[in-house]
């Protein structure tokens, strides 16, 4: 597992990949850094609003996309010049090379939220944001959000397995992704569709219990349910894919 995690590793960094992990916390640092208020008419809110405005755009938008690119990424070697062949042709098990796969993409993921902690820590010093930092809240927000992605990723996944081209499955997340920006605003199925709960996962509101995480009910149903449907169709799928 560990050689097989150091040659994933070894091709990801051949694909010039950190345009990628920094393209979503530099969006969300502008949109911080461009946003305005008065503070006389806030009194302590700086941070939430804050932080609200720049998951408008990073969790609601660039987090499920960039969980596509990534994907297509780490597969996009294999797609080319019979390299699943190649690659399967080892003493390595079908199985043991997706979850490698899907492990790195996840840990990609986790970077990219670590990096937009930074972006938000570098928006409140640069504008000035006297309030105390609310580091519990915004650390299970960063958290809540990458715990979101997992089916996403595994989705995601699969779909690059599946297809050849690395826009077909990224058209598919796109397509997937956007009706986010309406559905989000439904009690009916916001709740319930994939793509809207990293948004969901990363919302705080006013006051500190205020967090809007998914329960766990919720959790344990949508983003678990879904998880464990896209992660075993997935894996079941590479293990019969014609090669």
């Amino acid at each position: 597992m560990l050689g097989l995690f150091q040659s994933e590793w070894f091709k990801l960094r051949k694909s010039k990949v950190l345009p990628i992990l920094l393209s979503g916390p530099l969006v969300g640092f502008f949109v911080g850094f461009a946003l305005r208020y008065e503070a006389n008419e806030l009194q302590g809110q700086e941070w939430y609003l804050t932080i609200l405005y720049m998951n408008l755009t990073y969790a609601l938008l660039f987090l499920p996309l960039i969980t596509g690119v990534l994907a297509g990424v780490i597969c996009r070697y294999e797609h080319q010049s019979g390299g699943w062949k190649q690659l399967l042709a080892l003493p390595v098990s079908r199985g043991k090379v997706f979850v490698i796969k899907y492990m790195l993409v996840l840990l990609l993921v986790l970077l990219i939220q670590l990096l937009y902690l930074g972006s938000i820590l570098a928006v409140g010093a640069i504008n000035g944001i006297s309030e105390p930092f609310p580091t519990e809240v915004v650390w299970k927000s960063i958290l809540g959000g990458w715990v979101a992605t997992f089916p996403l990723v595994a989705l995601q996944l699969w779909m690059s397995i599946l297809f050849k081209s690395f826009a077909a499955p990224f058209a598919v997340n796109v397509i997937l992704t956007l009706p986010s920006i309406l559905v989000i605003n439904s009690e009916r199925f916001g709740p319930y569709y994939p793509w809207a709960q990293p948004f969901s996962m990363m919302y705080i509101g006013g006051n500190e219990g205020d967090v809007f995480f998914i329960p766990w009910e919720q959790l344990l149903t949508v983003v678990g349910g879904s998880f464990v449907l896209f992660f075993l169709g997935g894996f079941l799928y590479f293990q019969r894919k014609a090669v």
